[in-house]
């Protein structure tokens, strides 16, 4: 059984493989989203982009990236600097280990933020 290693929280989770991140985070009570947004967000649907997180170990371990996702994270501010890194916790499948960490904050000075 792949393993989730949530950074912030701390937190490890066992999940079979093929499971979808966002609910097998917010099952084991991990917070994926920044404020009123644990509220107002598309419940997985991919539109809002608030429950993004950083994959910082175990990026082959996820399955491909979709149409929708790269579409959502193309338009958004906290995506600059962080391309090969940041998913949505809801349209991505765990296949293997990785580590995540939850609610990024935005890298306003990353090196491809001015290109």
């Amino acid at each position: 059984m792949p393993t989730i290693t949530f950074v912030n929280e701390k937190k490890e989770i066992q999940v079979p493989a093929g499971a979808n991140l966002r609910q097998q985070a917010l099952r084991a009570g991990v917070p994926l989203y920044p404020g009123i947004n644990s509220v107002v967000n598309c419940h997985g649907m991919g539109t809002c982009g608030t429950c993004r997180v950083l994959i910082t170990k175990g990026m082959e371990n996820t399955a491909r990236m979709g149409l929708l996702e790269k579409g959502r994270l193309g338009v958004s501010m906290a995506y600059i600097g962080n391309e090969e890194t940041m998913r949505l916790a809801c349209k991505t499948k765990v296949n293997g280990d990785i580590t995540v960490v939850t609610r990024p904050s935005m890298n306003l000075y990353g090196e491809n933020f001015f290109s």
